[in-house]
């Protein structure tokens, strides 16, 4: 594709207030000379676990289009370059400041943004519809990530998606999580042969909601450090399970990414009874670097 010299991006740290830690995310403000080859070549070469690109909405309830990529592939959906893009959107004006509510387009359809005010504003996504995949058997999952079957919970693990299909394990304690490994050998254990791409997210139950990891290597990423489109399916999963302390109640955090050194919170908030009006994930995010990408004519 043709291209004309500089394209500005920002990379910010989601789900985090702090800079360093979270989910690194670079945001395109304006990629609307990009084809989806160039997003994705961009994409690999950046390295982060996605990245988003800006475009105009083709809807007029959308403030604007966003696509994402991980190294890999494309995505209908993912949670912190959704909750990144909308702060970048604020921050560079695209969205008026004063906005509380808007909607992103995305591959999966609309996603409704609200922003909850104050020092360091909380930024909020309503996850969309979770659909219900297959269960798994505990003990080769346990075997998959290098676990023992007594480090997991007696549930069993369930393929769960807002987007990216996502299998959920639930494990007895944040050591067994720290422990767990899981590369392309463990998830072709596994899929057993069958031809699925999801990703593997395991969790323990806290006081304030869970310590989690989650592993993607079918999308290019070993280990992230946030998985937004995730957390939504692990608050119907605990719902479901039982697994929410009665001192969480509507709300409650994920942990995730702090085996990997970049410690991530993922505020839940549940609408309704058991989130029936909606499950919302938000987080914090925290602006590192302005940037420029210098690219050739033809690209």
């Amino acid at each position: 594709m043709a291209l004309n010299g500089s394209h500005a991006y920002t990379v910010v740290d989601v789900f985090t207030a702090e800079p360093l830690a979270g989910n690194p995310l670079a945001v395109f403000p304006d990629a609307s000379e990009f084809d989806a080859v160039t997003m994705q070549r961009i994409a690999r070469e950046l390295n982060l676990a996605e990245t988003a690109f800006v475009l105009p909405a083709t809807r007029k309830d959308c403030a604007a289009r966003v696509r994402i990529f991980t190294p890999a592939k494309e995505l209908a959906f993912a949670g912190h370059p959704t909750v990144g893009t909308a702060f970048v959107l604020v921050l560079k004006g695209i969205v008026a400041s004063d906005s509380t509510e808007f909607m992103l387009e995305e591959e999966v359809g609309p996603v409704h943004i609200r922003i909850e005010a104050g020092q360091r504003p909380l930024i909020w996504l309503r996850t969309p519809p979770i659909h219900e995949g297959r269960c798994f058997d505990g003990a080769l999952c346990a075997r998959a990530l290098g676990l023992e079957p007594q480090d997991l919970l007696p549930l069993k693990p369930q393929l769960l998606s807002a987007g990216n299909p996502t299998l959920l394990i639930a494990v007895k304690d944040k050591a067994a999580v720290d422990r767990a490994s899981l590369d392309l050998t463990g998830l072709k254990v596994l899929k057993g042969g069958a031809n699925e791409v999801f990703c593997v997210f395991l969790f323990a139950t806290t006081p304030d909601g869970a310590y989690s990891r989650m592993f993607a290597p079918d999308y290019g990423v070993p280990e992230d450090p946030a998985t937004g489109s995730s957390t939504g399916p692990l608050a119907v999963f605990m719902i479901r399970q039982g697994l929410l302390s009665s001192s969480a109640g509507t709300r409650f955090v994920s942990e995730q990414g702090t085996r990997m050194g970049r410690r991530s919170l993922l505020h839940v908030k549940l609408r309704g009874e058991n989130g029936t009006d909606g499950i919302y994930v938000g987080g914090h995010v925290t602006p590192i670097i302005e940037a420029v990408m210098n690219l050739p004519s033809r690209c």
